[in-house]
């Protein structure tokens, strides 16, 4: 089981580096290892799995310029009747290097989007197929990449795109090198994930041969998702494997005297930001390092910092004290978790939020037996409905602090993709002077009980399915597309379209009626805003002036599900359908295809609803 959190970020006022036991040193390497096959070019709905490995290949790689550009990708196909690798002269034969490991630029990309376009035919005459080609040697060439690799790696990963479920069935001999090799990697600490991709009235089974080669004993439990045909369903997959866990530490929790299990701690949630400028010289365009030093004050000398201390002033002296002095007056126990108690669930209040929470995950290579110990306390907390009451300190020398272990159980996809990983999440308690009373003398008069029922009948009409994902910054979003535009040689970047933006139509559609006798009742004499509009006083508060949204209204159509089901909606420009799905919340690309797509998954989810 794969826990899909997020990276930590480190809170402003914290120094989360200095959790003992945090993430290895060094960079992450993934190497997308492709099948070239015939079969990955069957198409279905327009697009073959080749095509949606390299879409996952090339999104990859533009996140990873954006999110953590120091970490490695390699591209590798098997199945090419070309070869290309270290081992061209000897037995390596159909395994093709494409992109070596290397950090991700903007030729990378261009090169990737190339090779996305072509059409069977141009990569039958540049690549060629061949069914000659070893797993074992396609394994082989990776960790051959991985131990070329001048940088220091802190975790190795391979993606392997396929839609064949048995690519040896008429060879035993090459699933039983597969197998060998695949253990050797997995032992050498280089996982390996398959992202199996459905092909048209087929169906793969992954117990005929990749269960062996993508599981190891640890994994008994973890159940294979269905194959993807979908892009939106493979990509979700590619993110949650190749998405850089860096835990914040390491925690023992202790439940009895000889009773321990062993965490890691992530944060689940972090705020986005723009990355932090680089400074550049002026003459070379070289990086420029920044180096601090402290002067003694008198005689300018640089004091190294065994010549710093710090003081105390009591009764008029200043007491100085060493480093070591004052971990020991800090310190008060070893960092860890301690088990106090269990308390209902409902003791847990809301307002009792100091700042986010931190989730932990068992960590098995610490301590044997910590996914099994976790699993049985959160399937117990959430069966009798109670949280555990526990004394925290995250790190050394620092202030223990009581928090409530929150159980979470694992949730799945309907493609048994794991959505929520099974942990705790870290509740940081409040002390009692954390809590303030605050009294407000200030009377105002109760609202009338008619202004109270139309208030609950316009928030019931404009409830929605609120989920954090559904809306990007688009600060951030035109940032990183100017900056791609700019990379890529292209004339103007991709339209940024920003759902925080209220869709106002929707909003007067569902609840137009009610708001205006909102109005009514709030306030009986106001003047109707259209009168005022005419007599050159203040226009609507929510938008454009009205000639200019009946211009709008008369271009862009209510409805277009017939023209979807008539596949009529590509004789549209792609403005006019951006800002339907504008009005309509639908979230879509900026390509007309996959705007078409959108609208019409939405009419078919409309429909099934």
């Amino acid at each position: 089981m794969n826990p899909t959190w997020e990276d930590p970020i480190p809170d402003e006022d914290e120094d989360e580096s200095s959790y003992e036991g945090g993430s290895a040193y060094g960079r992450d390497a993934v190497i997308f290892l492709i099948d070239a096959t015939w079969e990955m070019f069957e198409e279905n709905e327009g697009e073959t799995p080749f095509q949606l490995s390299l879409k996952c290949a090339r999104t990859t790689l533009t996140n990873k310029i954006i999110s953590s550009r120091k970490d490695i990708i390699g591209v590798v196909l098997f199945g090419t009747d070309k070869s290309k690798n270290s081992r061209n002269n000897t037995d390596f034969k159909h395994i093709y290097v494409f992109h070596d490991l290397t950090e991700p630029g903007a030729d990378r990309v261009l090169e990737t989007e190339e090779l996305m376009t072509m059409d069977c035919q141009n990569f039958t005459d540049k690549f060629g197929h061949s069914y000659d080609f070893s797993l074992a040697d396609a394994l082989w060439v990776c960790s051959i990449m991985f131990a070329n690799c001048k940088y220091t790696l802190a975790h190795r990963r391979i993606l392997l795109f396929t839609s064949t479920d048995d690519p040896h069935g008429s060879n035993p001999t090459l699933q039983l090198q597969a197998r060998t090799k695949a253990k050797d990697l997995h032992e050498s600490s280089i996982d390996i994930d398959v992202m199996h991709i459905k092909r048209q009235n087929t169906i793969f089974d992954p117990s005929k041969f990749y269960k062996d080669i993508a599981l190891t004993a640890e994994d008994e439990e973890y159940k294979f998702p269905d194959a993807s045909d979908k892009f939106d369903d493979l990509l979700t997959r590619v993110r949650c494997k190749d998405h850089r866990k860096r835990p914040m530490g390491s925690l023992h929790f202790t439940l009895g005297s000889d009773v321990k299990i062993a965490f890691k701690m992530y944060k689940l949630v972090a705020p986005t930001s723009k990355s932090v400028p680089v400074k550049l010289a002026k003459e070379t365009n070289a990086e420029l390092v920044s180096v601090t030093n402290t002067f003694l004050g008198d005689t300018g000398e640089i004091l190294l910092l065994s010549d710093l201390k710090k003081y105390q002033e009591y009764g008029g002296r200043k007491i100085y004290m060493s480093d070591d002095e004052v971990k020991q007056i800090r310190y008060f126990d070893d960092p860890g978790l301690l088990l106090m108690g269990f308390k209902p669930n409902s003791c847990l209040k809301s307002h009792y939020h100091l700042k986010p929470s931190v989730f932990v995950y068992p960590d098995e290579k610490a301590i044997e037996g910590s996914t099994r110990l976790s699993l049985a306390l959160i399937i117990q907390l959430n069966k009798r409905g109670y949280v555990a009451i526990c004394r925290l300190i995250a790190r050394q020398n620092e202030s223990p602090r009581f928090v409530a272990l929150l159980p979470q159980e694992e949730q799945t996809d309907d493609h048994g993709n794991q959505m929520v990983p099974p942990g705790f999440h870290i509740v940081y308690l409040p002390f009692m002077e954390d809590i303030r009373t605050i009294k407000c003398d200030t009377k105002h008069a109760a609202p009338s009980e008619g202004l109270v029922e139309k208030s609950k009948e316009i928030i019931k009409k404009l409830q929605f399915a609120y989920h954090p994902e559904s809306f990007e910054n688009p600060v951030l979003q035109k940032h990183w597309r100017n900056i791609e535009a700019l990379a890529l040689n292209r004339d103007a970047p991709d339209e940024i379209i920003d759902y925080t933006l209220p869709t106002k139509d929707v909003i007067e559609k569902r609840a137009g009626r009610l708001i205006e006798e909102f109005k009514t009742l709030l306030c009986p004499g106001a003047p109707d805003p259209c009168i005022s509009q005419k007599f050159g006083m203040a226009g609507p508060a929510y938008g454009a002036p009205a000639c200019k949204r009946a211009r709008m209204d008369d271009v862009i159509p209510s409805n277009l599900q017939h023209e979807a089901a008539t596949g009529q909606l590509l004789r549209y420009t792609v403005s006019v359908l951006k800002e339907f799905c504008r009005q309509n919340g639908i979230r879509c690309a900026s390509k007309k295809a996959e705007i078409v797509e959108a609208i019409k998954r939405f009419y078919m989810i409309s429909s099934s609803q």
